[in-house]
């Protein structure tokens, strides 16, 4: 087990087929990109490089039904049950279900076309359209990633917040902003790794920590339908906040990043699409009933972290304190991807020789680290909100632009195919437009109160 969450946390280091490693070596890729092109007039350096440097994966199907799994399921599950609340229960269950099915069509346009084209997200929009557009998907990566874990430091603070009061009585309560300030203290050394194999540990703790909570939350969930029944739902459509519910499910299927590299793991790469296929089925299937249920169980009341919605027990104040901290490990793997890609961007030597390029990167990680938290302060007021407008404008264009814009250049020959894909672009578009104006105008006009607190005013 340990072995494959180490083969997991190395997907981080290609994420979005990226080479994000920390330790490459300029003269080998000087003296690849300096190759003679005699036997390759028609191939791009990119591709050839990319050839040159692959290995054979080994993943079974089983293996990339796990790599999937752990990439997909997280913290944007328990966004949902509030999600549903702003869709209604119709609304909600139908446009998640429908994402989900345009996602997995969209992730495998991506396969097809990096089958074409191999070689990273980011170079197949360069060989395509040039450099502006790696520089675009490149950018919305790094935004999705560092919106990924502002949501996420709201969230651990919240959780810590709950608990506190809990274990206090009520006696002591801390400021979310101190709360996500003291975050630093954790994930400043964190950042500072540069082995990401060397987070397999935490990942293998924050896995079963949140294993533990859904358990939970499912049982509670039935516990309390089972003892006060249905709460007040709204069972069609939610007039006034639904178009929050499009940037919330998008959020919740955060795991394009790594739909290249596992890929590239599988033995059988032909498999993948058959295995992502199965195992989106089976993940849409976790996120409508955790939803649905939950939403059932609390009506008006749920809140954006739905484990804010138990009563401060002795269970629940484990389950709450481990799945936060699950969630508080998880945040260096998702901050990992943004850090070296913008490293990347700004550093043209490895500091592995060099103890200058060394200690300039550690403090650019630290200020990361500051932005970030700086970041989830401003989106703590309303996470609910935060979590839609970064789905909204961070991962729309990951899942339903780029992947149907490069797939429309370079596979599409048919009209039902390029019609599929402009179709997509437009929804896309539109959808990112739409939402990002509805939820900026619900979050200017009033904004919600902070979450609903255990102890009584």
């Amino acid at each position: 087990m340990t072995r494959t969450f180490v083969d997991f946390l190395a997907l981080y280091g290609h994420f979005g087929g990226e080479d994000l490693s920390d330790e490459e070596d300029e003269e080998d890729r000087d003296e690849e990109e300096g190759r003679d092109d005699e036997d390759t007039e028609e191939i791009s350096p990119l591709i050839r490089r990319a050839q040159a440097n692959a290995v054979q994966g080994t993943a079974t199907p089983a293996k990339a039904v796990f790599l999937l799994l752990k990439s997909f399921v997280g913290t944007g599950v328990m966004f949902l049950p509030k999600a549903f609340y702003n869709g209604g229960v119709l609304f909600s269950t139908g446009l998640l279900s429908f994402i989900a099915l345009v996602s997995l069509y969209t992730f495998l346009l991506l396969v097809e076309t990096r089958s074409k084209i191999p070689v990273s997200f980011g170079d197949i929009g360069g060989i395509l359209f040039g450099a502006k557009m790696r520089f675009a998907v490149l950018l919305a990566i790094t935004f999705s990633q560092i919106g990924f874990v502002c949501a996420y430091m709201v969230f651990v603070a919240q959780n810590v917040q709950a608990l506190i009061e809990s274990i206090s009585q009520c006696d002591l309560r801390i400021d979310l902003h101190y709360l996500i300030l003291a975050q630093i203290l954790i994930f400043v050394p964190l950042a500072m790794i540069r082995k990401i194999q060397k987070l397999s540990a935490f990942a293998l703790i924050a896995d079963l920590f949140i294993l533990i909570g859904l358990i939970y939350l499912y049982y509670y969930d039935f516990l309390t339908l089972s003892s006060q029944g249905i709460a007040d739902v709204e069972w069609l459509l939610n007039y006034k906040s639904f178009p929050m519910f499009i940037g919330t499910a998008v959020f919740t299927y955060e795991g394009v990043g790594l739909v290249i590299p596992i890929t590239e793991s599988m033995k059988e790469p032909e498999k993948f699409p058959k295995v992502l296929s199965g195992t989106m089925l089976f993940i849409t299937c976790i996120f409508v009933s955790v939803g649905f249920i939950s939403y059932l169980a609390f009506g008006s009341q749920v809140q954006t972290v739905i484990l804010l919605n138990m009563p401060g027990t002795s269970v629940v104040n484990t389950v709450q304190g481990l799945y936060a901290l699950a969630i508080c490990l998880s945040i260096p793997l998702q901050l990992f991807p943004a850090i070296r890609i913008v490293e990347n961007g700004l550093f043209t030597r490895s500091g592995k020789y060099n103890t200058m390029v060394k200690w300039q990167k550690n403090v650019f990680r630290f200020v990361a680290v500051i932005l970030c938290a700086c970041i989830a302060i401003g989106g703590s007021g309303d996470l609910d909100k935060f979590v839609s407008l970064v789905g909204s404008l961070c991962c729309v264009p990951l899942c339903f632009l780029f992947p149907p814009l490069f797939h429309l250049k370079a596979i599409a020959n048919t009209w039902r195919q390029k019609a599929i894909d402009i179709t997509i672009i437009i929804f896309g578009i539109s959808a990112q437009l739409y939402t990002t104006a509805i939820t900026i105008a619900l979050w200017s006009e009033s904004g919600e109160s902070a979450p609903i607190s255990r102890c009584p005013n």
